[in-house]
């Protein structure tokens, strides 16, 4: 079965298969001669769908056999989830033009979007993963963790893999996850917060619709979500394009190559800067990342 999703004009798609091959270690999609593959679940059944560019538009697949209208559907708003094709980066580009600090980068990496991660539990664990590591170590962290318990598919001679489910890792004593290299409060932190979405505690659904304050303050309730934690997860899985990762690393490095400061810019001085980007600081931080 195959169908069509139009792309907005400010949409690379080579930008968006830049993101998803920046790990060879990344295991939860296949991407070979431009062509995407990824396994998700539909109410209990596993589908195969394959993502490539066509013109003006992404060109979907769906792999496995058999696969229902409804099933179909459920790829096309999950895909286009997956490739922000929703958000209107209009409004955004008239803001970086008039801004010497992003004028530059927009320009150059004109319709980069955020690559999302739909499900909430994989977006927060990948978050929690990722904390004060690099990110090749936390890739490794999670082909290790996803390999071991998540479940795998064989489809044309092709091995595709869920990432573990929440009742998976809600089971798991913690220390299995040290001979993985997780940290024993990492560990804990991943079970706790496995326990937490089969507790009903949090959902996806319960966040549709919440300002952001509220549904980071929300997350933050869950042990091992700081503000970073929370504002990555919300800006990678619901799109809050006010959804500003202050702490991050790589956003101060990226200010402070940009603006040749001295040294790192502080915390104020990050807030300071960022004012003027009110409403899309998700967006200015993505592009400030993609300059590194």
């Amino acid at each position: 079965m195959k169908f069509k999703i139009k792309t907005p004009p400010e949409f690379s798609y080579d930008y968006s298969l830049a993101f998803l091959q920046r790990s060879p270690k990344e295991i939860l999609h296949v991407v070979n001669e431009g062509v995407v593959r990824k396994l998700i679940k539909i109410e209990n059944t596993p589908i195969v769908f394959a993502v490539a560019e066509g013109e003006q538009s992404l060109d979907v697949e769906i792999l496995t056999p058999g696969a229902s209208p409804d099933q179909a559907e459920y790829v096309r708003t999950y895909v286009n989830e997956w490739f922000d094709l929703d958000t209107d980066l209009k409004p955004f580009y008239m803001l970086a033009k008039k801004d010497e600090v992003l004028r530059s980068i927009v320009k150059k990496f004109h319709g980069y979007r955020i690559m999302g991660q739909p499900d909430l539990f994989e977006s927060l664990i990948w978050a929690v993963l990722g904390q004060q590591i690099n990110v090749p170590f936390a890739y490794s962290i999670k082909q290790r963790f996803v390999e071991r318990y998540g479940e795998r598919h064989e489809h044309d001679g092709h091995a595709y893999y869920l990432f573990p489910t929440p009742e998976r890792v809600a089971g798991i004593n913690p220390e299995e996850l040290i001979p993985l290299q997780f940290s024993r409060q990492k560990s804990a932190y991943t079970i706790g917060i496995a326990k937490a979405f089969v507790d009903k505690h949090v959902s996806r659904q319960m966040f549709h619709g919440r300002p952001l304050a509220e549904a980071k303050e929300e997350l933050m309730k869950l042990k091992g979500i700081g503000n970073w934690t929370a504002n990555y997860a919300l800006m990678r899985t619901f799109r809050y394009p006010d959804a500003f990762p202050l702490e991050d690393v790589a956003l101060h490095k990226a200010l402070r190559i940009q603006m040749n400061m001295r040294n790192k810019p502080t915390l104020e001085r990050v807030k300071k800067i960022f004012r003027k980007y009110k409403g899309w600081e998700a967006y200015a931080t993505l592009y400030l990342w993609k300059s590194l």
